[in-house]
């Protein structure tokens, strides 16, 4: 589309329809579809011509929503997936194999966490971990020749760590490594981390993006900013893959995007379905507008709990005090989200008391939708961490995770004070 705003691309962008067709995207829920000559069949297959043949690979709804993501994100193509979790596995494995290593801010989700410590390494791929707050000499040490990517996310969840976009981009281009990025939190209405040195963005499309916890998806971007092109870190990208009909990877418009759905979507099936694509499109239609709402009640809410006295801290890039506010107002200066972490004095059985005292707010497994919600990280999704990786993480066990909603804040206060008081 043209240079629209994000305001209008989040209601403009993605689909595009012809006369007499319908004013958004139809739900098309077929595994396959029809052709009465072969050999169009066949170019579609060998990436020859546009059109789709099977629904694991490409499916017209999806693509209407990775079209939209691409056109906010600014990128060049995006590949939706079942979950952002799948999405950030097959962005690892488009890259890496066994023997090679990667490099991963430790603040990060416990799920990703696990699966650059945990999982990756059981197939041979090294997870070298740096503290976010560490020297660009540092972090560069960490990698060799083996290296694929360097990986962080834009605001780290539950750490509220905010990325140094500018430092980690230098290190990346000094060893001529892929820079991806998590923008799940940040969205790219407040923050497009192609402008800041990033080559590939992964969001969690079930968070804000869809908006309303009523579908699970993630989403790969592939900003069309790196040179895979006799890149010898890449020869996976530089040499005939036979399991494609001898493509060359590097020759194309947009390696990676095609490598890894003509690879990894081909072989592992994590695409996303088609309901959940219709669904997380057409929430995308009043992101602009909830981000907006997101980050104003966030900033009040973190205002209020930072000045009670039952509250130990408080971890939200707008307050005075908070240790990644320049970086906030360098990178987000549209806002931060609706995403905050705060402790209770007392520790852990404090935690539970205030948690279920909340009425309005609700305890879930989520984060980053329209209702607001909490959760106890280092017993559910950070459960799986020893206490020193939980110390990496930036996870102490007092810590609750405050998602806040779009609902009236004064009322979100009142909920907080409220339960406040009960502990």
């Amino acid at each position: 589309m043209k240079d629209y705003t994000q305001d209008t691309l989040c209601v403009q962008a993605g689909w595009h329809p012809a006369t007499g067709e319908s004013r958004i995207p139809s739900i098309c829920q077929s595994t396959t579809f029809f052709y009465g000559d072969s050999r169009a069949m066949a170019d579609c297959f060998d990436l020859k011509s546009e059109g789709y043949f099977y629904s694991r690979l490409a499916n017209p709804t999806v693509a209407a929503f990775e079209g939209k993501v691409a056109a906010l994100d600014g990128g060049a193509a995006a590949v939706a997936c079942a979950s952002g979790m799948s999405a950030l596995t097959m962005a690892a494995l488009t890259v890496a194999g066994a023997g090679d290593n990667i490099l991963c801010s430790q603040s990060v989700y416990g799920g990703t966490f696990n699966l650059f410590g945990t999982t990756l390494p059981k197939l041979g791929i090294e997870c070298r971990f740096f503290d976010p707050d560490d020297s660009a000499e540092h972090i560069s040490a960490l990698a060799d020749e083996h290296t694929k990517f360097i990986f962080a996310e834009t605001i780290a969840n539950p750490s509220m760590v905010v990325l140094d976009f500018a430092k980690i981009a230098a290190v990346a281009k000094e060893h001529g490594l892929l820079f991806i990025a998590d923008n799940t939190l940040a969205t790219p209405v407040l923050c497009r981390p192609r402008e800041f040195g990033a080559d590939i963005t992964i969001y969690s499309t079930s968070k804000y993006l869809e908006g309303h916890a009523a579908a699970l998806g993630g989403m790969i971007v592939d900003e069309g900013t790196f040179t895979f092109k006799g890149n010898a870190r890449y020869p996976s990208f530089n040499t005939p893959d036979e399991s494609y009909h001898g493509l060359v990877y590097a020759d194309l418009n947009v390696p990676f995007a095609t490598k890894c759905r003509a690879q990894l979507i081909r072989d592992a099936g994590a695409i996303m379905a088609p309901m959940n694509a219709y669904l997380s499109f057409l929430g995308c239609d009043t992101l602009a507008l909830r981000m907006a709402r997101h980050s104003e009640n966030a900033k009040k809410i973190a205002a209020y709990l930072a000045a009670h006295p039952k509250v130990a801290w408080v971890k939200h890039p707008s307050l005075p005090d908070n240790k990644y506010r320049a970086l906030a107002e360098k990178y987000l200066p549209k806002g931060q989200g609706g995403m905050l972490s705060f402790g209770i004095n007392g520790g852990i059985e404090k935690c539970r008391a205030f948690m279920e005292s909340l009425e309005l707010i609700t305890q879930e497994t989520h984060v980053a939708d329209v209702r607001s919600s909490v959760l106890h990280p280092a017993s559910t999704t950070h459960r799986q961490l020893s206490e020193h990786e939980l110390e990496m993480a930036g996870v102490p066990a007092n810590l609750i995770r405050l998602s806040v909603g779009i609902e009236d804040a004064d009322d979100i206060v009142a909920d907080l004070e409220n339960a406040l008081k009960r502990v």
